[in-house]
This record gives structure tokens, sequence and C-alpha cells, in this order.
């Protein structure tokens, strides 16, 4: 189930344990914010994981500055 507000994370408890991930990815929006913190660009990040886009990281973004 994706969260009000944020269309591109999701919350489903049979993933992940429950946790925020990317929506229809097993990325959790830790993992993201940890790359992000570790010196990844969003780029970076799109390049290693072909199946996320940029607007997921900055939705990433939007959602731990909300949290």
């Amino acid at each position: 189930m994706t969260l009000a507000g944020f269309e591109r994370i999701a919350v489903d408890p049979a993933i992940c344990g429950g946790r925020p991930v990317v929506a229809g990815t097993r990325v959790r929006v830790t993992d993201v914010l940890e790359m992000l913190a570790g010196g990844a660009s969003a780029a970076e990040i799109v390049a290693d994981y072909p199946y996320l886009t940029e607007a997921d990281v900055r939705a990433v973004l939007a959602y731990a500055a909300r949290n």
C-alpha cells in the first residue's frame, strides 16, 4: 500500500518487514538514504538500480524530510 502523499513510497508487512520501500520494489527508503549519505548521486543510484528513477530518489528524500 502506498502512503498518503507519497505515491512512490509503500509499506507492506509482507515486504521487507513492513519497512518503507520504493513502491514496486524491495529497495528500502533507508537503503537509498544510506547511498546518498555515502556520497552517491541520484544518477549513480539509478545507474546501479535501473528499476529506480531519479523521481524515486527525490520521493525518498521528501519522505525522509517529513518523517
